[in-house]
């Protein structure tokens, strides 16, 4: 599985309660038709967090860099209904910071014969 982990802060005058339902929307509508295997939004909390790294963070899980390429080639089309969901997150936030990680080890991963 790998995780595609986002973090932002929201545009001034944004509730939380507009953006997790618009964030729910988008990603629903990405895992219904199979784009995403599942999401999670999160908020700090009680202020801890590194800084630089948003009031929230996101996580949105794929199973392999081809269904995260599927996924990046829908939204980018910024056409149809996806288009409208993808707005309704993205005019809401700022100072957005993104990485990409895997589970670990992997599933692949044989042991005993490293070179290194």
């Amino acid at each position: 599985m790998d995780i595609y982990h986002g973090w932002c802060d929201l545009k001034d005058g944004v509730t939380d309660m507009d953006f997790a339902d618009a964030f729910v929307t988008y990603m629903e509508r990405l895992k219904v038709d199979g784009f995403i295997e599942g999401y999670r939004l999160m908020r700090r909390k009680l202020g801890l967090g590194v800084e630089g790294l948003g009031d929230f963070h996101f996580m949105i899980e794929v199973e392999g860099l081809a269904q995260l390429d599927e996924a990046f080639g829908l939204v980018a089309s910024r056409a149809g209904p996806v288009e409208g969901s993808h707005f309704a997150v993205n005019s809401l936030i700022k100072n957005v910071r993104f990485a990409l990680y895997r589970d670990f080890p992997d599933a692949s991963r044989v042991q005993g014969e490293e070179l290194f």
